[in-house]
């Protein structure tokens, strides 16, 4: 069987891993990397601490508006589609290599399989949402990491295809997270310990508009506690652009690989983002999350108080970090660390499609 895998971003790189190893099992993989990430440390350097084989496919993707990027995307994939006739194109998440890679596949007649199917944060505004929901109708087989993503599907009358094989993500999480602490000096590096400052991941559009990055910098130039950013170039170039200056407390570093990622995010008291995946982790690290949205495809950790929505208000940002506590309860919320493995199964025929 042949496998056609459409990654481009950092979440993709670390989603694909643990299937990529399952899938050696039965199946001849090829992955296509679309650009969409292009800088080194958001991109090749997760490949190598993966261990990803490197892409057979380079695009080009990374610039422009959202129509600008999934159009230069199309040819490419059509193009790997035509020429390797995988029996099915893998496609994760909910970003624009992800729409792209279901409407190549779709339009040339090749199955799609959707990894981190059925999630909603029911916020159409968000280009990601209109990504999940089209992507999915777009697949004949969707994997779900959660009941509640069963659930939004079988509400939007979908229901043929769908497993619930629990979260690729929690499955890497296992695997490399212990290899964090041993091998990352990123806390000595910055000159931080355990549980003594904040992280912070901001990245998102929405949030890089002038007068809501002006916003959020106000609330976090109000926190007293170190904080470590790793920062995306967009939002870098957007602080510089906008002459928007962060507070001596705020220790802004370039983008880290995954190992020092997990070693940062394990250990703070708090993590700080606007990603949707950063906000899985922080859960698995037992570390309580400030989300800088309104929204959240993640709600079981905010039902269970792990989480908190503190959007762009400088206000509610300041009380949150001061009055989110550790809950007590935590439990195992995306699977058993073998969702790659059911994957594998129900695509190379060992477990028959639903």
């Amino acid at each position: 069987m042949r496998v056609l895998s459409v990654v481009g971003n950092r979440p993709q790189f670390i989603k694909s891993a643990p299937l990529s190893v399952a899938l050696k099992a039965c199946a001849a993989e090829v992955t296509l990397h679309t650009g969409q990430h292009y800088d080194r440390e958001l991109s090749a350097i997760f490949f190598e601490e993966l261990g990803l084989d490197p892409p057979a496919y380079q695009l080009d993707g990374g610039s422009g508006s959202h129509a600008e990027q999934t159009a230069r995307m199309l040819p490419g994939i059509e193009q790997a589609v035509l020429v390797g006739r995988p029996d099915w194109v893998l496609v994760y998440g909910d970003t624009n290599s992800t729409l792209a890679g279901a409407l190549a596949a779709a339009k040339v007649g090749v199955p799609v399989a959707h990894v981190e199917a059925g999630l909603r944060s029911f916020d159409r505004a968000m280009p990601e949402e209109l990504n999940r929901m089209l992507v999915d109708r777009l697949s004949g087989l969707l994997f779900c990491p959660t009941d509640a993503a069963v659930e939004n599907l079988r509400a939007e009358g979908i229901t043929d295809g769908v497993h619930q094989v629990g979260d690729v993500m929690y499955d890497a999480n296992l695997r490399l997270a212990p290899l964090a602490r041993e091998r990352s000096s990123t806390l000595a590096d910055v000159g931080v310990e355990p549980g003594s400052y904040l992280l912070l991941t901001l990245h998102r559009e929405s949030n890089v508009r002038p007068a809501t990055l002006a916003a959020l910098a106000d609330g976090l130039n109000r926190l007293e506690e170190p904080v470590v950013f790793p920062a995306h170039p967009r939002t870098r170039a957007a602080l510089a652009e906008n002459s928007v200056e962060l507070g001596d407390h705020i220790s802004v570093l370039p983008p880290v690989g995954y190992l020092d990622f997990a070693a940062l995010a394990s250990q703070a008291r708090l993590v700080l983002t606007d990603s949707g995946g950063v906000q899985k982790e922080a859960y698995w690290y037992g570390v309580p999350c400030v989300t800088l949205r309104t929204t959240t495809e993640w709600g079981e950790t905010v039902a269970l108080g792990w989480n908190r929505l503190a959007g762009a208000d400088p206000d509610e940002l300041v009380a949150a970090v001061a009055e989110v506590r550790v809950p007590a309860e935590h439990p195992p919320l995306y699977g058993d660390g073998k969702a790659s493995e059911r994957i594998a199964d129900i695509l190379c025929g060992r477990i028959a499609p639903s």
